[in-house]
């Protein structure tokens, strides 16, 4: 088996489905017999360009363990999705378990955001 990245645009206005969406594909990839290392939900974000005039999307970070019969499928799932306005998948040497860069800078994001409200009250 081998290990993935998959980022996931999801249109903005689906972003309340995103939650029942990312369990049927955890569903597709633990029938198969794969692993999930991590999910991340990076939220709405803005985007570098539009996208079928959209300028926001929802993000999603998933890493998974999972063979090729797998990957094909969820791919194909990707495909016929509507909300699903594009989908990167990267083969990875290992598994990542750990906050990627993305989610730090959130946390970091966060952070500041609770530091500056602190500071005002």
């Amino acid at each position: 088996m081998r290990h993935y990245e998959i980022i996931l645009l999801i249109h903005p206005d689906q972003s309340e489905q995103v939650p029942a969406m990312l369990e049927r594909y955890k569903g597709m990839i633990v029938a198969g017999g794969g692993k999930i290392h991590r999910v991340e939900d990076w939220g709405r974000r803005q985007m570098a360009y539009q996208i079928n005039k959209l300028g926001k999307a929802h993000y999603l970070c998933v890493n998974i363990e999972a063979d090729q019969a797998v990957m094909a499928e969820l791919e194909h799932a990707f495909k016929f999705n509507d909300a699903v306005l594009r989908y990167l998948t990267v083969l990875k040497k290992k598994a990542d378990a750990g906050p990627s860069s993305m989610m730090k800078q959130v946390e970091r994001e966060e952070a500041r955001k609770a530091q500056q409200a602190e500071f005002a009250n």
